[in-house]
């Protein structure tokens, strides 16, 4: 892939995520529900995963693997994703270069709330039952202005407080009148499948050290077994135990990195019961052992 610089369209956004990019990766703002992201070097394909949310890059690109599906994004797009799904992710960028961005949350609550009071409930029913769990769109007008105002705000701490929530609220909206917005009403309709699937992987991403049955997550959903298994699957790409490993192993990934834990400490915490079944698997998903990880080094974006 070849890495051109941004549009001038782009450049206010630039401008703006290079001030709150205090260093490399994921930088929390005075949101907790957004973040900024900068990377200037290339990342080869590696497994990542992200909390649902909007991606929107000013200058990078990203290629993101999600079973057979391979979606490009980059300076100019945002990303939608939906569901929280363990994908493969290779990351474009140089010093010259640099991956920047800004990760919005994307809150059920609110997502709600906006679309019973614009009307959208009942503009027509989504058309697929579980569409795709991530999707990406052109970063157009009015979905620019609104990011480029929440990152004005987020340049002064009282600001944030005061006018940041609204902000976040005018991007939650400018993706529901853009092109993805079935992905995002179908989240939210409690009676679809997909609804349903995205609150058993809430209930994953909480509860991913505790002992989990597809019996149980099937109840929660109030799905039979083999029903939630089939939508599940195709929300995700993979089995519900299946992701339950890969979830545990990311996690596990963040903790050795990130935190400086040790081995057979962080094995206990995900989950694992056997340190060996622990180091076996997670060198079977990265190629790596545990004990091989650097403690805090970046993580890749």
């Amino acid at each position: 892939m070849q890495l051109t610089r941004h549009v001038d369209a782009n450049a206010p956004l630039c401008a703006l995520i290079r001030r709150l990019a205090v260093r490399p990766g994921f930088v929390p703002t005075h949101l907790p529900q957004v973040q900024v992201l900068s990377w200037d070097h290339y990342v080869a394909s590696s497994p990542q995963i992200y909390e649902p949310s909007l991606m929107i890059l000013a200058q990078g690109s990203k290629l993101a693997r999600l079973g057979p599906r391979t979606l490009e994004y980059g300076a100019g797009h945002y990303l939608v994703q939906a569901l929280s799904v363990p994908f493969m992710c290779e990351t474009f960028a140089t010093p010259d270069v640099p991956l920047l961005g800004v990760a919005v949350a994307i809150d059920r609550a609110t997502l709600s709330e906006l679309v019973q009071s614009s009307g959208l409930a009942t503009d027509g029913p989504v058309q697929a039952q579980t569409p795709q769990s991530m999707t990406s769109a052109a970063l157009d007008a009015p979905m620019r202005e609104r990011v480029e105002r929440l990152l004005e705000c987020l340049q002064d701490p009282v600001d944030a407080k005061v006018l940041g929530p609204a902000r976040v609220r005018e991007v939650l909206y400018a993706a529901l009148r853009g092109p993805q917005a079935g992905v995002l009403r179908a989240l939210v309709e409690q009676q679809g499948h997909f609804a349903r699937i995205g609150a058993a992987l809430a209930h994953l991403r909480e509860h991913y050290c505790e002992p989990l049955s597809v019996e149980a997550l099937a109840g929660r959903a109030n799905m039979s077994v083999s029903t939630f298994h089939e939508h599940f699957k195709r929300c995700t790409d993979m089995a519900p135990m299946q992701y339950l490993k890969r979830l545990r192993l990311l996690k596990a990934q963040q903790m050795l990195i990130g935190e400086g834990m040790g081995v057979a400490q962080v094995a206990h915490r995900v989950g694992y019961q056997s340190t060996s079944q622990f180091s076996r698997e997670y060198k079977r998903q990265f190629e790596r052992s545990p004990g091989e990880e650097l403690p805090y080094q970046s993580l890749p974006v």
